[in-house]
């Protein structure tokens, strides 16, 4: 039953750089580290265990300005198919990736323990067609924020793409 108060993000983007490298960006924790997290953050530390059951933690880090407290996501690897499909949970964690309740860190009711994220790679010529999909958040100020955020890591990833 679907509930009409939740919706997906979702996020499509043609990035100039061939499936292969979009795929190492989301799967090598060196890429990771270039371009994770919103605009004037930076991602200190990626961690990836790459086969379905395996766990990935990023880090990101705050800029000084706004207390550069360091923040991880986890979570663990449900589908993959090479160069085409990734599927995973989501949720903020540790720097062990031992999930923590976003209540505990200050963040909204709204804001999910858990979400599930599909993400397809699909070549357009030389580009990639990019889809990312969070599957079910609330309709509440931190889906905006989400949304902006990862807007702007894509705008990050796009740029060390076409540095490469």
């Amino acid at each position: 039953m679907n509930n009409p108060s939740t919706r997906d993000l979702v996020i499509t983007r043609i990035l100039d750089a061939p499936v292969a490298a979009v795929w190492e960006a989301w799967t090598k924790p060196e890429a990771i580290t270039k371009w994770w997290g919103p605009e004037f953050y930076s991602a200190p530390f990626a961690q990836v265990d790459l086969r379905e059951g395996g766990v990935y933690v990023f880090a990101m880090r705050a800029p000084e300005e706004q207390g550069g407290v360091e923040s991880y996501t986890s979570g663990t690897y449900t589908k993959i198919v090479p160069m085409e499909r990734l599927e995973f949970t989501q949720g903020l964690s540790d720097k062990d990736g031992n999930r923590i309740d976003p209540a505990e860190l200050g963040m909204p009711a709204e804001f999910p323990n858990e979400l599930h994220t599909t993400i397809s790679f699909t070549a357009k010529g030389t580009m990639t067609e990019l889809t990312i999909t969070e599957s079910a958040w609330e309709m509440s100020q931190m889906y905006v924020y989400s949304y902006a955020g990862m807007q702007q890591s894509l705008d990050k990833l796009a740029a060390d793409l076409a540095s490469a």
